[in-house]
């Protein structure tokens, strides 16, 4: 099987959607790159977007247009100034002209040059087509899909191909982890961490962990501190700062930064009610800034980002334990892990999955990793990460909408509170007794995943979507 890093399952990115916005952003990147490194981007005279499928039903709520203008502009989703997004686009709209990667300028109707067909592409639910009309007639085009987590790959012959990396301890299946484990008295963070020198040096494996740790707390921060409506027509208003202020009472703006902010909640000695209220929060806040196109970590989708970053800061602040840096980056790498072999043996793709590739494997990712880092073995944690699927399996994508907001941003709560009760659970269990295996839950996802109705898989055409009426108006 192909060997994923934990780095591709954490991606620094923009919301709302890792396979509706971020995907196709970086399918543009990667659409221009071809453009040049078959030396005809000077020759383009116009181009054309054709999205197929899940990308065209909910590609307007979920900023599918917005994010392959930004992508054919040149904008790196990691670096861009998210505030600059509207004005951009509207520049776009109001000229009809775009800039190709900041350097060809082409005429460029957004009304006729982006084309939503309903009509499915067989390799994948998130397909799209560029097309570019050079000056001398030639047509050049090529099919991308936006599979799930921000990963793209192009055309239907695709098939997934094997990292070229060669892993000292190779995981396909989470029997092959306890497998390495129990062999080399390894932790899953260590053993981990030691697969993942195949691909960086140990600085640069802490200084991105600690990156990505760093713009998930900004996000929650930045979230916690930002009232107002999110954009896309629902009129939903934000929560996380009113349940905040309230919790911090009178000591609400008594700090002067992140880390005193932080410290203000560490101290903090919240009764259970308390602690539920933190915990909807710190997830509100997230995905608030996904729906709000801000700056976000897909861990490992968008419409997911808020329940690892939640878990991880209940640890941090709430659980009474002390938490350094170390703890932090073993979270981070247990958590990865989990997140590869739902990948590999079923989707993290909810147009492909529904939500239970999305919340519930960023619930089963977080439940594994604070059930290591609360002292937890590596069969303890597996077993965690399948508690926590466990009750996901079956949960549907229907926001309403189209838009990454209703039930979105509760279901990130719901799977952050799931995923603490799952390692606690596995905590006080013997592993050994268990009836289900993770492998085995993987399986049924699956499996479960692929006798769904299409309308349930973000589509939003069933569910809550079909039940719920608006009248939604661009803003």
């Amino acid at each position: 099987m192909e060997r994923i890093s934990i780095f591709d399952m954490f991606k620094i990115g923009v919301g709302p959607s890792s396979s509706h916005t971020l995907g196709p952003w970086r399918a543009a990147l990667q659409w221009i790159e071809t453009l040049k490194n078959d030396n005809i981007f000077e020759n383009i005279h116009s181009m054309t977007v054709y999205l197929y499928g899940s990308l065209s039903k909910t590609g307007v709520g979920h900023g599918t247009d917005i994010a392959v203008l930004l992508g054919l502009s040149g904008e790196d989703p990691v670096k861009m100034d998210t505030s600059l997004i509207s004005e951009k686009i509207a520049k776009i709209k109001d000229n009809n002209l775009l800039k190709v990667n900041n350097e060809l300028s082409i005429s460029f109707d957004y009304q006729k040059n982006i084309v939503f067909l309903e009509e499915h592409l067989p390799f994948h639910a998130n397909a799209l087509r560029f097309r570019a009309e050079l000056k001398s007639g030639l047509l050049k085009e090529a099919i991308y899909y936006s599979i799930g987590g921000g990963f793209v790959v192009q055309d239907e012959a695709f098939t997934q191909a094997q990292s070229t990396i060669e892993l000292p301890y190779p995981c396909d299946v989470p029997e092959h982890l306890l497998e390495h484990c129990t062999k080399n008295n390894f932790s899953i963070s260590e053993m981990v961490w030691e697969n993942e020198l195949s691909w960086r040096d140990s600085t640069m494996i802490q200084t991105e962990l600690l990156n990505i740790w760093r713009v998930m707390q900004e996000c929650i921060y930045k979230g916690c501190h930002t009232s107002g409506i999110l954009p896309g027509g629902l009129k939903v208003n934000r929560r996380a700062n009113p349940i905040y202020k309230k919790l911090l009472e009178d000591n609400y703006n008594n700090y002067n930064d992140l880390g005193e902010w932080i410290e203000l909640i560490k101290s903090q000695r919240p009764t259970f009610d308390g602690m539920l209220k933190w915990i909807s929060c710190f997830a509100f806040a997230v995905n608030e800034e996904n729906a709000a196109f801000g700056r976000v970590v897909t861990a490992p989708t968008n419409g997911a980002a808020g329940v690892i970053p939640t878990v991880l800061m209940y640890y941090l602040c709430l659980s009474g334990q002390k938490v350094t840096n170390k703890e932090v980056i073993k979270f981070l790498c247990v958590a990865g892990e989990i997140g590869t072999f739902f990948k590999k043996g079923a989707t993290i793709s909810a147009a492909m999955g529904g939500c239970q590739a999305e919340i519930g494997v960023s619930s089963a990712m977080a439940a594994a990793a604070l059930c290591e880092c609360t002292g937890g073995t590596p069969e303890q944690a597996l077993m965690a990460a399948e508690i926590a699927m466990e009750h996901h399996l079956g949960l549907t994508c229907d926001p309403v909408g189209g838009l990454v907001q209703i039930p979105c941003i509760e279901r990130n709560s719901m799977g952050a509170i799931k995923a603490i009760t799952a390692a606690r659970i596995a905590l006080d269990s013997d592993p050994s007794l268990a009836k289900v295996s993770l492998d085995k839950v993987i399986k049924t996802m699956w499996e479960t995943a692929q006798d769904m109705n299409h309308k349930y898989k973000e589509t939003a055409e069933g569910g809550l979507a079909n039940h719920v009426s608006v009248n939604l108006v661009e803003c």
